[in-house]
């Protein structure tokens, strides 16, 4: 009878480590952090935002002569208390929707192509347009509807909008709670819209080269999937399994321990 509780004891045992054995390079990040950021840092490129059909923008024009830039301002009027037509009346910026060829309609100079310009370069070319009717104009540009959207094995899948406009994939992850033990961290998918076709891009989070590519910095509306390892999808059909089979040894070993006295 013992020789049965210690035949079975060991089963368990092996069981149990085969299933948490684990190599520790699939799992921790930025291995080789060392060697790539310190060699590639003078190479790295500067992360601009491109504008793209659908960003909702915010554009204000300011200059010390106030009346001449308010025709350049796209204002609306509203009321503090919908309820009350009568009552308190504010002021509110409109924002301006890039449409799918890329263009916008702003006050007094017409239509204007945004789309695929770095918010910096849009912001040149605006000022060198309205330089023409106000003198030593100030534009501020702002995107109002950068978000992206995380799935697959991470803690909190969703979508994350934020207010800055340079957004990493690891403070997009960091936003979702981090990856699960079962996510891959050596596969993840990355989705961009390029010129109206969606582009599939893998990164390995386990080596630090991805921090000096294009796919470091999110673009909005990115997609980001987290695959499941092979210990999770093995476990959706087998996983169970052996967790009752662990379970019912051990209440053998029970039944055997306590007849055995």
């Amino acid at each position: 009878m013992k020789k049965i509780l210690t035949s079975t004891t060991l089963l368990i045992s092996v069981l149990t480590l085969f299933m948490s054995c684990a190599s520790k390079d699939k799992y921790v990040y930025y291995q080789n952090a060392e060697q790539v950021l310190l060699r590639d840092s003078l190479d790295s490129t500067k992360f601009e935002t491109k504008l793209r059909p659908d960003d909702l923008l915010m554009i204000i024009v300011s200059a010390e002569d106030i009346k001449a830039a308010e025709p350049f301002n796209l204002m609306s009027t509203m009321t503090t208390n919908p309820d009350n037509p009568a009552g308190n009346r504010q002021l509110q910026q409109q924002l301006y929707l890039i449409d799918s060829n890329g263009n916008i309609d702003f006050p007094v100079l017409g239509t204007l192509k945004l789309g695929g310009l770095s918010k910096n370069d849009a912001v040149s070319m605006l000022k060198n347009k309205i330089s023409a009717y106000i003198s030593n104009p100030i534009i501020n540009m702002r995107i109002m509807n950068f978000k992206v959207t995380v799935q697959g094995e991470v803690n909190r899948p969703g979508v994350h909008s934020i207010n800055s406009e340079r957004l990493t994939l690891s403070e997009a992850l960091a936003l979702s709670g981090d990856l699960t033990i079962y996510g891959r961290r050596s596969n993840v998918l990355i989705i961009r819209e390029v010129n109206g076709q969606r582009i599939p891009i893998r990164v390995d989070m386990t080596k630090a080269d991805f921090m000096t590519s294009p796919y470091y910095y999110l673009n909005q509306n990115d997609i980001v999937y987290v695959e499941p390892n092979k210990t999770r999808v093995n476990s959706s059909s087998v996983g169970p399994n052996i967790s009752v089979g662990l379970s019912a040894l051990s209440l053998l070993v029970t039944i055997i321990a306590l007849a055995t006295k």
